[in-house]
C-alpha cells in the first residue's frame, strides 16, 4: 500500500495552508488502526487537501492512494474515504463557461476537471462497495457511483438489485436517492428511473403521450390519477413507509410533475407509519404524546427526507404550507423543531399565504421542549410584521416566562431574548412595558434600542429612560458601545426632548471612537429635524472640519445640517465635491443626500448625470435616483434604473421608492410617469419567488424587505397614500 507516495515531492505541491509536505502523514493516517488517528487524518484532509470543497495540486496527487485506500477491505472506516472522493471528484462543470487561461479563476477550474476525471477513471472500485459488510462503505459506494461511474445504465441495474436484498433502511434511501441523482445527470434515463420511484412510492403511474426526452429535456412528464378515483395513491404498499418516503422525495427533485395531488395527505400518513414502524428517535419521547396532530414519532432519517422533498416540490408553495401544517400538528417535539426550520426556509424564499403556517408555529411556544420554543421565538424574528397570527401566543409567552427576556452569554452584552425580539419587530405595543422593565436594570440589554424603531409612536413613553441613561452615560472610551443603542433608540423615536443630552455627547466626546459616535449623533440630529436648531452652531463647525477627516464624514454632516437647518447653499458644495471621491460609498451617500433635497439640489446636475457611468452599478443606480429627484425628470434616469431592476434584483426596493413617490404634492406616483413602469411593478407583484432568496443563503431582514418591496408596488399601482 502507498506504493510511490515517498517519491512525490509533496513538498512543492500546496493546499489549503501552503506546502502539502504533511499529506503523506494524513494518508497514512487515514489507515490506521486506531479511531482518533482515522478520524483526525478524515479532518485534516478535509480542512486543507479539500478546503471548503476546493481542489489543489495536492488534491490531485492524493486521488490514487484515495482509490487504493478504498478498495482495500482491510481499512475501516473507508465510507468518510469513499464521501471524500465523491466530494473531490463530483463537482459538475457542465454549465460553467469556458475560462481563458489567463483568467485567474482558469487554474481552479483546471483542478476541478481534472479531479473529476481521475476519480471517474478509478470509479469501478465503487462497485464491489455494493456488497461491502462494512454499513458505512454500503451507505457512501450508491452516490459515489451515480456521481462518478461512466456507466449509468449499469450503475442504476446495480441500485435496483441491491435494493432488493438490503436490509438497512439508510442504505435502502441511500440506493433511491443514488437512482435520483442519475435521473438529474442522465436525461435518457429519467424516465426508466422515474417509473421505478413511481413504483416505489406505490403511485398509480401512466406514462404521458409525447417524445421520448433526451438528455437536454429531462424527465418525461406524468399522469397521476386525481385524488378520490379507484386506483388512486394509496400510502399503504408493499414496501415500508421510509422507502416511499424516499421515493417521494426523488420523485420531487426529478419529476415533480410525477406527484400525485394529493401528495401531502398521503406524506403525513407515512410519516405516522414510519413513526409506528421504528419507534421514537433516541432520547425524543415524552412530550406531546397526548397531543392531537398528523404526524407519528420522528424516525431518526425524517427531516432528511423531507427537507429533500420540500426543496423539490420547489414553489408549490401551497402543498409545501400544508405538509409543514402538518408536520407542526405532530406529536413529536423533534418533527415540529424540523417544520419550524422547514418554514423558515419557505418563508424566506417564496411569497405566499402563511397565516395558518404562522399561527401554527406561534403555538409551539406553549410547548414543554424548550427547545421547540426558542426555535419557534427565533423563526417568528425573522418574520417582523408578518408575524402578526402569532403576537398573541408571543405576548403570552413574554408575560408568562420573565425569565427569557434577556440572553445572557459567556462573553458580550446581553441581549433581548428572542420572543421579546420578536414581539417588538412585529410592532406589538404590548411589548412596551416589558421593554421599559429592561431598561430599569443596571445593564439593559444591548439591542433593546435597535427595534425600537418597529414599534413607531407606541415606543413613545421608552423616551423619558432613554434619555435619562444617555445622560448618565459616562464619557470616557466605551462612549460608542454604551451610548451607541441609546442613540439608536432615540432616533427611532424621534425623541427631540434628549436634544440637550444628544448635544452632550456630541460636544463631549473622547478622541477614542469619536467620529463613530459623531456619526450617530449626526443620525439622531437629522431624525429631529428642524427642532434640533440648537445643534446648527455644532454642525456648521463638524462642516469646517469635515475636509480633514477621512471617508464621508462631510457628507454625514451636510445631510444632518440640511435636515435640521433646511439651507441648501451650506451643504451643496460640500455634497457635490463628495460626487467626485474616489470612494464609491461617499459618492453614493451624497447623491442620496442630493436626491432627498428635490429641485433645491438642482445645481448638482451636471455631477449627477456623470454618475451614470461610473463603474460601480450601485453608485450609478443611487446617481440616477437622485438626479430623477432633483430634476423630476424620469429620463435619462428610469432607462438605467429599469436595466438595474432586472439585472439586479436587490437594488429593487430603493426603485420602488421613487415609484411610489408622488410626482408633487397631490400627483398621481411617479410610476405613471415612467414608460412601462406600471408593467415591471406588475409582474413583480406576480412573481412567487422573493427578489431576494439566494440559494444557499439568506439575510436576517430578507424577508421584511422583500414584503417592503411588496408593498411599494402596490403603493405605486393603486395611488395608496404613504401611511394609509
Amino acid at each position: 500500500m502507498f506504493g510511490g507516495i515517498d517519491e512525490v515531492d509533496w513538498a512543492a505541491l500546496e493546499h489549503a495552508y501552503g506546502p502539502a509536505d504533511d499529506v503523506p502523514g494524513l494518508l497514512r493516517g487515514l489507515a490506521s488502526a486506531d479511531p482518533a488517528e482515522r478520524e483526525a487524518a478524515l479532518d485534516g484532509m478535509y480542512g486543507a487537501v479539500h478546503h471548503q470543497g476546493d481542489v489543489y495540486d495536492a488534491t490531485l496527487a492524493c486521488i490514487p492512494f484515495l482509490l487504493e485506500l478504498a478498495a482495500d477491505p482491510a481499512i475501516q472506516d473507508r465510507g468518510g474515504i469513499v464521501e471524500l472522493l465523491t466530494s473531490i471528484g463530483g463537482i459538475d462543470l457542465d454549465g460553467d463557461e469556458e475560462l481563458d487561461p489567463d483568467d485567474e479563476e482558469f487554474e481552479y477550474a483546471a483542478n476541478y476537471a481534472m479531479a473529476s476525471s481521475a476519480v471517474t477513471a478509478g470509479a469501478d472500485v465503487f462497485l464491489a462497495l455494493l456488497d461491502s459488510d462494512d454499513r458505512g462503505v454500503r451507505l457512501t459506494a450508491p452516490l459515489a457511483l451515480a456521481t462518478l461511474h461512466g456507466e449509468p445504465d449499469l450503475v442504476l441495474g446495480l441500485l435496483r438489485e441491491r435494493l432488493k436484498i438490503e436490509q438497512d433502511s439508510e442504505v435502502r434511501f441511500a440506493c433511491v436517492e443514488a437512482a435520483g441523482r442519475i435521473a438529474l445527470r442522465h436525461g435518457r434515463l429519467a424516465s426508466e428511473v422515474v417509473e421505478w420511484l413511481i413504483e416505489l412510492a406505490h403511485l398509480p403511474y401512466e406514462p404521458a403521450p409525447g417524445p421520448t426526452p433526451g438528455p437536454a429535456s429531462g424527465p418525461a412528464p406524468c399522469k397521476t390519477v386525481p385524488p378520490g378515483t379507484p386506483g388512486a395513491w394509496d400510502a399503504r404498499g408493499s414496501y415500508d413507509a421510509g422507502l416511499r418516503l424516499s421515493a417521494l422525495a426523488q420523485l420531487a427533485r426529478c419529476a415533480p410533475q410525477a406527484l400525485p395531488a394529493d401528495v401531502v395527505p398521503g406524506v403525513m400518513g407515512l410519516l405516522r407509519e414510519a413513526g409506528a414502524e421504528t419507534g421514537p428517535a433516541h432520547g425524543e419521547a415524552g412530550e406531546g404524546t397526548d397531543r392531537g396532530g398528523e404526524g407519528g414519532p420522528r424516525a431518526p432519517w425524517t427531516g432528511d427526507l423531507l427537507r429533500t422533498l420540500h426543496s423539490g416540490l420547489g414553489d408549490r408553495v401551497a402543498e409545501r404550507t400544508a405538509l409543514l401544517a402538518g408536520q407542526l400538528r405532530s406529536p413529536d417535539p423533534a418533527q415540529r423543531i424540523d417544520a419550524i426550520r422547514m418554514s423558515s426556509g419557505l418563508l424566506r424564499s417564496w411569497r405566499g399565504e402563511y397565516g395558518e403556517l404562522i399561527g401554527l408555529i406561534g403555538e409551539q411556544l406553549d410547548a414543554a421542549e424548550p427547545r421547540l420554543a426558542n426555535a419557534a421565538a427565533t423563526a417568528l424574528g425573522e418574520l417582523f410584521k408578518l408575524a402578526a397570527p402569532a403576537t398573541d401566543a408571543l405576548a403570552e409567552f413574554v408575560s408568562a416566562e420573565p425569565s427569557h427576556w434577556v440572553q445572557e452569554w459567556a462573553s458580550g452584552p446581553r441581549m433581548l431574548g428572542s420572543a421579546v425580539a420578536a414581539l417588538a419587530r412585529a410592532g406589538d405595543a404590548r411589548v412596551v412595558p416589558v421593554l421599559g422593565r429592561m431598561l430599569e436594570l443596571p445593564e439593559a440589554p444591548q439591542d433593546l434600542g435597535y427595534v425600537l424603531d418597529h414599534l413607531g409612536p407606541a415606543a413613545a413613553p421608552l423616551a423619558p429612560a432613554l434619555r435619562g441613561r444617555l445622560a448618565e452615560t459616562r464619557l470616557d472610551h466605551r462612549l460608542y458601545d454604551v451610548a451607541g443603542p441609546l442613540l439608536y433608540g432615540l432616533t427611532a423615536l424621534r425623541a427631540v426632548d434628549a436634544l440637550p443630552e444628544v448635544l452632550r455627547i456630541l460636544r463631549g466626546a473622547p478622541e477614542y471612537r469619536r467620529e463613530w459616535v459623531e456619526e450617530l449623533v449626526l443620525r439622531a440630529l437629522a431624525a429631529f429635524g428642524p427642532a434640533a436648531g440648537e445643534a446648527v452652531p455644532d454642525l456648521r463647525a463638524l462642516l469646517g472640519r469635515a475636509p480633514l477627516l477621512p471617508g464621508g464624514f462631510g457628507v454625514k454632516v451636510a445631510t444632518a445640517l440640511w435636515a435640521v437647518e433646511g439651507d441648501a447653499d451650506a451643504v451643496l458644495p460640500t455634497l457635490r465635491a463628495a460626487l467626485a471621491s474616489a470612494d464609491s460609498g461617499t459618492r453614493r451617500s451624497a447623491a442620496c443626500t442630493l436626491g432627498s433635497m428635490g429641485l433645491t439640489a438642482n445645481p448638482a446636475f451636471p455631477e449627477l448625470r456623470l454618475l451614470l457611468r461610473a463603474s460601480d452599478p450601485w453608485t450609478r443606480v443611487d446617481g440616477a435616483l437622485a438626479l430623477w429627484r432633483v430634476t423630476d425628470y424620469p429620463e435619462p434616469a428610469w432607462r438605467l434604473l429599469r436595466s438595474s431592476w432586472g439585472a439586479m434584483p436587490f437594488t429593487r426596493v430603493p426603485i420602488a421608492e421613487r415609484l411610489a413617490e408622488r410626482a408633487w404634492t397631490a400627483g398621481p406616483p411617479v410610476a405613471e410617469c415612467a414608460e412601462g413602469a406600471e408593467r415591471v411593478l406588475s409582474a413583480e407583484l406576480s412573481r412567487p419567488r422573493r427578489h431576494n432568496a439566494v440559494d444557499g443563503g439568506y439575510g436576517s431582514h430578507d424577508i421584511v424587505r422583500d414584503e417592503r418591496l411588496l408593498a411599494l408596488c402596490r403603493r405605486a399601482l393603486t395611488r395608496e397614500r404613504p401611511g394609509a
